[in-house]
């Protein structure tokens, strides 16, 4: 996991933190210490987890695979991405990726929402499970 993920949140601040930005239109950040808190958070219950599914719906294959790296890195992940594979995509995209298979997909997306959705998967006892989302594209872009 990344150095980001020093925190002193408990997982249930965490989770009424990401409550937030669950299902609902994109919410904004009035500030830089709004960001740190919810990049603490997110960092925080994906850690509790056994890995995650990541789902990006932006405005072009760059934006989304900008959001994409950013949020992997953040995460302590290291993956090969290949935006150009996908450039015949014009306009919006969705882009999934599995961190357990380090796979992902794109397809033309239709929808309104942009940002990203995390989905908590965990097997073991007492381990974080849920989707947390649609979060900022450019949350762990500085």
């Amino acid at each position: 996991m990344s150095t980001q993920n020093q925190t002193t949140l408990t997982v249930e601040e965490a989770q009424q933190i990401l409550k937030d930005f669950t299902c609902l239109d994109m919410q904004s950040l009035a500030s830089p210490q709004e960001k740190q808190a919810l990049r603490q958070a997110i960092l925080l219950v994906a850690s509790l987890s056994d890995y995650q599914m990541l789902g990006v719906c932006a405005a072009s294959t760059d934006e989304g695979f900008l959001a994409l790296e950013a949020y992997l890195k953040a995460l302590g992940y290291q993956a090969v991405l290949d935006p150009k594979a996908f450039s015949a995509f014009a306009g919006s995209v969705y882009i999934k990726f599995n961190t357990l298979k380090g796979s992902y997909y794109v397809d033309g997306y239709p929808g309104t929402y942009r940002g990203v959705l995390i989905s908590c998967q965990s097997a073991s006892e007492g381990g974080v499970t849920g989707t947390y989302g649609h979060l900022p594209l450019d949350l762990f872009i500085d």
